[in-house]
């Protein structure tokens, strides 16, 4: 017990010394993932931290490239499996803590992590598309350069990032940015489908991010 309790102080502590400006998990929040999920949950983070520290001043591309490989080698497991529900949007510190979870979370934890890093949010949008191959529902991140720009598709299934024109594999349902919801197509956001500002989990996510749920 005395060794976890050394261990959980010196991770937080070289989190905090380690970087000069703010850690993408602060050190409470650390703390709490040392307890729960054991210093092989807090190696990861600190993993992750090192891996965004190497593509802040690269350009959006490098970082997307960086974020989406770190990302796709976390384990894919259903949310019935994981949480006993049927559908549930993982905070990005419960994906990586238990090095679990499906769609949703990985491109959650991957906005979170571009938005860390300066990546303008006006251009990343969480994209629903229906999987030609797997004959399901599935979501993945999108990146628009321009709002009529071509997006280029982050996938857990495919782990190379395609513009969208070159995933004949996915039928691009809706985007939504957490401002507004459209109509997806392959060469821009497309049309706003309605005057509704907000979506019933990504509501649930933020307010379990605030709460600093792991």
């Amino acid at each position: 017990m005395k060794t976890l309790k050394l261990l959980i102080i010196l991770s937080v502590l070289f989190v905090s010394i380690a970087y000069a400006h703010e850690p993408y998990v602060e050190a409470e929040i650390t703390k709490k993932i040392t307890k729960k999920y054991k210093m092989f949950a807090t190696k990861r983070f600190l993993s992750l931290q090192k891996t965004l520290d190497s593509v802040r001043n690269g350009s959006d591309l490098e970082k997307l490239e960086a974020v989406n490989v770190f990302y796709n080698a976390v384990g894919y497991m259903s949310d019935t499996k994981l949480y006993g529900k049927k559908d549930y949007w993982a905070t990005p510190w419960q994906f990586l803590g238990k090095d679990r979870g499906d769609c949703e979370d990985y491109v959650i934890s991957k906005y979170f992590a571009l938005l860390y890093l300066g990546v303008d949010p006006k251009k990343l949008f969480f994209t629903y598309v229906k999987s030609n191959r797997f004959k399901a529902a599935h979501m993945v991140l999108t990146y628009f350069k321009t709002p009529r720009s071509e997006p280029l598709i982050l996938d857990n299934n495919n782990h190379k990032i395609f513009p969208a024109s070159k995933r004949k594999d996915l039928t691009p349902i809706y985007n939504f940015n957490g401002e507004s919801l459209y109509r997806a197509n392959r060469r821009g956001t497309g049309e706003k489908v309605t005057n509704q500002k907000t979506h019933k989990k990504w509501d649930e996510l933020k307010l379990n991010m605030n709460k600093k749920i792991i």
